[in-house]
């Protein structure tokens, strides 16, 4: 927190708590710390270099890949009614030509980078700077301080995710004319919450670091490493895994269906491979499980339709609690760590 910030809340506040004589009077409601926290955090990260320049990122890659998109759709029909695809606006999200990945792919990638740019240096720059322990020192909650810290980068994770994705909407309305219909604008609006739940794990994590680690570089690092092992290196070790432990007799239907669901298990551990297949069953209604096996019994009868959008949400449910589990678990460790660590004035 910079030093306005920190003027501000003893300025509403006062060394000892007492409040100004105005509130007092009962002329003006006093705004609670933890806002005030909140609102100068989030200015300060909307006025950082790095947030416009991860920001400016992010924006080219979505309008490259919606390029993308509208190209390959472009290619695949006349521009007949009779040849549009069925849920033209969603093949926005998910269609490539090729030449760049598709939306999904980009947020996926990209995404994480964000959170972890807005938290890698949240706690350990205040303690470097000597503020945190004048923060603290003011009539302030310890965990109202962190809190604000997140709530003021989830915010603002929210703020640019919707935004991305309404350019994108904006965008592919602009160039195919074709609107969205109801379901598929719930699609894309439950897409777009599940992608700030998992982008918010990864501020969290970049809080813990920062919180673990007493430089802004080492955090960073730490951050980085663990996006890159997710993203590259996890999914490598599962196949290792899966060879080592594939059924010596591959005529036994009973053990390769064992050894797939505990690949699939191990896979879903990695919160980018929760959010890949979440978001890709909620873009796709044709997705109608995530059980590589089905069995005769159940493929009997089944009628061949995409599903509605309350059944391709009750099918990613569990991804979600994983996800949401996973951000709250990251958060009380962070809290637990935060409020056990000793706070001392820099001399």
């Amino acid at each position: 927190m910079s030093e306005q910030g920190i003027a501000k809340v003893r300025r509403l506040f006062g060394p000892k708590g007492a409040a100004p004589e105005a509130a007092k009077a009962g002329a003006e409601k006093i705004t609670p710390p933890f806002w005030v926290m909140v609102h100068k955090e989030f200015g300060d990260h909307i006025n950082s270099w790095r947030f416009i320049i991860l920001l400016a990122i992010v924006t080219v890659a979505s309008i490259g890949s919606i390029y993308s998109a509208i190209t390959a759709l472009s290619e695949g029909f006349s521009g007949s009614y009779e040849a549009v695809p069925e849920f033209l606006f969603l093949h926005m999200f998910t269609v490539s030509n090729g030449v760049m990945p598709n939306f999904l792919t980009f947020i996926s990638f990209l995404a994480p980078l964000i959170g972890i740019a807005i938290g890698f240096d949240a706690v350990n720059s205040e303690r470097t700077k000597g503020t945190l322990s004048r923060v603290i020192s003011q009539p302030v909650y310890r965990d109202d301080f962190l809190n604000a810290k997140f709530v003021a980068g989830l915010q603002l994770i929210a703020v640019v995710v919707f935004a991305l994705g309404f350019l994108v909407m904006g965008l592919g309305l602009f160039m195919i004319g074709y609107p969205p219909t109801p379901e598929e604008f719930l699609r894309v609006l439950a897409t777009l919450v599940i992608t700030v739940v998992y982008v918010g794990l990864w501020l969290n994590l970049s809080i813990f670091f920062s919180i673990r680690f007493k430089q802004a570089a080492t955090s960073a690092l730490a951050g980085i490493a663990l996006w890159i092992f997710f993203l590259v290196f996890y999914g490598l070790i599962v196949n290792l895994i899966g060879q080592a432990t594939a059924p010596s007799n591959p005529n036994d239907a009973a053990a390769v269906v064992a050894h797939q669901n505990f690949l699939m298990f191990l896979s879903r551990l990695s919160p980018a491979y929760l959010f890949q297949e979440a978001a890709t069953t909620l873009m796709l209604p044709n997705t109608r499980t995530l059980n590589p096996f089905i069995t005769l019994e159940q493929g009997y009868l089944a009628i061949d339709a995409p599903l509605s959008f309350g059944q391709s949400l009750l099918l990613i449910w569990p991804h979600i609690v994983a996800l949401i589990s996973m951000t709250l678990i990251v958060f009380a460790a962070s809290f637990v760590l935060f409020m056990r660590q000793e706070i001392r004035s820099r001399s």
